[in-house]
């Protein structure tokens, strides 16, 4: 039958069962066998031949006719795992059925009273598929067609190489398999790399969408923060009931890190050649972080040793969640499995930098965001993976694709949530003192980037890109002013010697933090200037030798200190600050330098892309600036309290462990604390004060001011400046200088030891994990892939609850 023939054909039955009054039989084999049997129909076919609004009407007026075709559509795919797929016919049923229920399931998702319907038993649909009607044997429709997919994506010679010798051997018996014999791709646990196949990598990817579509229920339904993840279809899927449960893990996993997008480094070579890997990777990675959904702050993570050998796994088998997706992954231990994985999602991560002397030449991938995602809950869920990373400069090559990308769209609207997972993934590395220790590498490597040139390290780097998007990022990143600043504050008492573009950007974020205009605007404002000094005594307290650039900035600079220390408080000019503030156009909307003219770097927020949706998220606990998700745009009420909700303090010994303050009683001097170490009332306190702030009625006192002042923590710069600027102004009188590298020179051999107060002790702020920023990945993680399924548009139109979708 021609092709043409059979898409008529294929529209007849769409249209009989719209039309239809009565219900069709489920025994009306030749109604029913129509839409699978003898076309041969794509999956964009199918969504143009089958409109939204036809399966809209069957599902409010011929109900059982779409209860029977959803059945009938499992039945098909479950009897095609029982054989095998071993006849052309049968494989073509099932890649029918596949897609016909991809473009079904998100119709069936959207209306509540059909939610429970694939959770309902069908009679007649035994467990064992031979139609017994005892109820231990009935299982609801979603297992049914859960099984049957992961038995479908081992299937010999449909979706896997067979083993067998000659087509003359029997058929291999699909229950017999053993699939951990059929991995996809060579890599953790698997040494064997099976010869490519253009038709089981399309075959794989069509039932992986459809894997996807079962799981996106979780599209359908509000944001609910306590909620926990309860997928359900992920829940059976990634349990005991699926045999097929670790090879599909590892095959998802080794197929995302040994794809290499730049093949044989043939220039143009992804023109001349399709690339029918990348589908299936894309997909693989959706399908991986939609397993990997689960709430690492409510559960007990297994906790491994390390001791076995030999195997992937841990063969201990602690206790871990019931999720087996989640507890391989925690369980992964052997170096060369993380050396792997790390190069693999490095390598992605890399290739849209990657730059040749011909344009457009080499392949550019489009998945990062969920290489982000997958490589956040790598850190989350397996501890051993993030010491791994951190051990060696490898933790580098994560580090700079993620700075670009967050430069890349500091100015785009519609990339907030890329701007935030970024930041996360840096706050994360940032709480482990290897991360500001391997940051003093230099940096060699030019990424196109339209930042300052300069000499220095991957530090430098860092201060750089982060300046750059507070001076010249939209208004939507503003809560991640203090996740950036915390970010620096961790790196910083390792950080052996800034670059003086850097040194100078740190200052120049401290004069426009400290206008007594932008001080007295919000509530939380001042915790950026703590931030800032707390940034500035860790370096001259454990790193001053090397720094002799920071040290010459902050002398430059130190008239913003000796304004600080003289911040007035009393009504009259706090309300003058204001005023002033009421006249001068706004550089920025936190932030202004001095003299309240525009910031270096600032510049209107680029429109997103012409024709891009955007998928607004829940507010991001400790992120949203507290009192309003306004802030963020985004609409759901703040989960959060400020950056101490999104990460745990903790003090570093002097044999380099970590010691909890959250539950230690906090020592503060009236000077010389650690920056953020205000009391922890001062921090409630603002949280009163910025629910005021974010409605509008923000009014700033003398007490609160006061209430903060006292505690900047200026003693030790003030102490620096004390000793050194007469020094510094002596040598340029007697020897008649400008030349700053005079100045350096003496810098440089100078020592304040003995002359500072006794070093503080060095604060870490960990990021912790909970309820709140689970849901918030959650939102972002279907939000990407919502609008990265355009073709074929899977939920498009659909009336999706988790997040609202905005078209730029």
């Amino acid at each position: 039958m021609g092709s043409a023939d059979s898409k008529l054909n294929f529209r007849k039955a769409v249209i009989q069962l719209t039309t239809k009054t009565q219900p069709v039989e489920a025994t009306d084999d030749a109604f029913w066998d129509q839409f699978w049997a003898d076309t041969a129909t794509s999956v964009q076919d199918v969504f143009a031949l089958v409109p939204a609004a036809e399966i809209r009407a069957v599902r409010e007026e011929s109900p059982s006719n779409l209860a029977t075709l959803c059945y009938k559509a499992v039945e098909k795919l479950v009897q095609g795992a029982e054989s095998g797929c071993h006849s052309e016919k049968e494989r073509q049923i099932v890649l029918n059925c596949s897609r016909l229920l991809t473009r079904v399931l998100p119709y069936i998702f959207e209306d509540p009273d059909w939610r429970g319907f694939f959770w309902s038993t069908v009679p007649g649909a035994g467990r064992g598929g031979q139609g017994e009607d005892d109820d231990e044997n009935a299982r609801p429709l979603a297992e049914s067609l859960l099984l049957a997919i992961a038995d479908l994506l081992f299937c010999p010679d449909f979706t896997v190489q067979s083993h067998r010798r000659s087509t003359v051997d029997s058929a291999e018996d699909i229950h017999s398999l053993d699939s951990c014999e059929y991995i996809w791709e060579a890599g953790v646990g698997f040494a064997h790399s099976p010869q490519p196949s253009y038709i089981h990598d399309m075959n794989r990817m069509e039932l992986l969408k459809l894997l996807v579509t079962c799981f996106s229920e979780a599209m359908y339904l509000p944001p609910a923060p306590d909620s926990g993840n309860t997928n359900p279809w992920v829940q059976f899927f990634c349990s005991a009931e699926n045999r097929h449960a670790l090879p599909l893990f590892t095959s998802l996993l080794n197929t995302v890190c040994a794809y290499d997008p730049v093949g044989y480094g043939i220039p143009y070579n992804h023109l001349i050649f399709s690339d029918y890997r990348e589908p299936l990777v894309e997909e693989a990675a959706q399908v991986l972080i939609v397993t990997l959904d689960h709430d690492s702050a409510t559960s007990t993570s297994p906790t491994v040793d390390g001791t076995t050998t030999g195997t992937a796994m841990d063969d201990a088998d602690p206790p871990g969640p019931e999720n087996l997706f989640v507890n391989y992954l925690s369980r992964i231990h052997r170096e060369e499995d993380f050396q792997f994985i790390l190069k693999g999602i490095a390598r992605l991560l890399s290739n849209p930098l990657v730059q040749t002397y011909l344009p457009n030449s080499t392949k550019k991938i489009q998945f990062h965001q969920e290489l982000l995602v997958l490589f956040w809950k790598l850190c989350d869920f397996n501890k051993k993976f993030l010491f791994f990373v951190l051990k060696s400069s490898d933790v580098l090559d994560i580090l700079v694709p993620i700075l670009y990308f967050l430069n890349d769209a500091r100015a785009d609207q519609s990339r907030v949530g890329l701007m935030h997972i970024g930041v996360f993934i840096l706050l994360l590395l940032s709480g482990e003192r290897n991360f500001g220790v391997r940051l003093n590498k230099p940096y060699s490597v030019r990424v196109p980037m339209d930042i300052p040139v300069f000499t220095g390290t991957h530090a430098d780097l860092l201060i750089v890109v982060f300046h750059k998007i507070i001076t010249s990022g939209h208004q939507r990143l503003q809560p991640l002013f203090d996740c950036l600043l915390t970010i620096v504050v961790n790196v910083s008492p390792y950080l052996k010697s800034l670059s003086m573009v850097a040194a100078n950007k740190l200052l120049h974020l401290l004069e426009a933090f400290s206008t007594t205009w932008f001080l007295f605007s919000a509530a939380q404002n001042h915790h950026l200037v703590f931030f800032l000094l707390e940034v500035f005594n860790n370096i001259i307290q454990y790193q001053f030798d090397g720094n002799s650039n920071l040290v010459y900035a902050i002398i430059r600079k130190r008239s913003v200190f000796h304004q600080l220390a003289n911040l007035p408080t009393d009504l009259p000019a706090i309300h003058k600050a204001l005023q002033r503030r009421r006249r001068a156009p706004e550089p920025l909307s936190r932030t202004g330098s001095q003299e309240g003219a525009s910031m270096e770097g600032s510049r209107p927020a680029a429109p997103a892309e012409p024709g891009t949706l955007k998928t607004s998220l829940v507010a991001t606990p400790g992120l949203a600036p507290a009192g309003g998700g306004g802030g963020c745009g985004y609409q759901q009420q703040v989960w959060g309290e400020g950056i101490d909700k999104l990460t745990e303090k903790s003090q570093v010994s002097e044999d380099g462990t970590l010691r909890s303050l959250e539950s230690a009683p906090q020592q503060n001097s009236a000077e010389g604390s650690p920056a953020a170490e205000e009391p922890s009332q001062v921090w409630r306190e603002q949280r009163r004060l910025s629910n005021a702030s974010a409605s509008g009625q923000w009014n700033p006192t003398s007490e609160w001011v006061l209430s903060w002042k006292s505690k900047l923590p200026l003693q030790t710069i003030m102490r620096l400046l004390q000793v050194l600027v007469p020094q510094v102004e002596k040598i340029c009188i007697d020897k008649g200088l400008t030349d700053e590298s005079e100045i350096l020179r003496f810098l440089q051999h100078g020592t304040l030891v003995g002359l500072l107060p006794v070093p503080h002790p060095i604060l870490i702020r960990k990021y912790q994990a909970n309820s709140g920023t689970a849901m918030w990945f959650r939102t972002y993680m279907w939000g990407v892939i919502y609008l990265r399924n355009v073709d074929p548009p899977v939920w498009y139109d659909t009336d999706v609850k988790l997040f609202e979708i905005q078209r730029v």
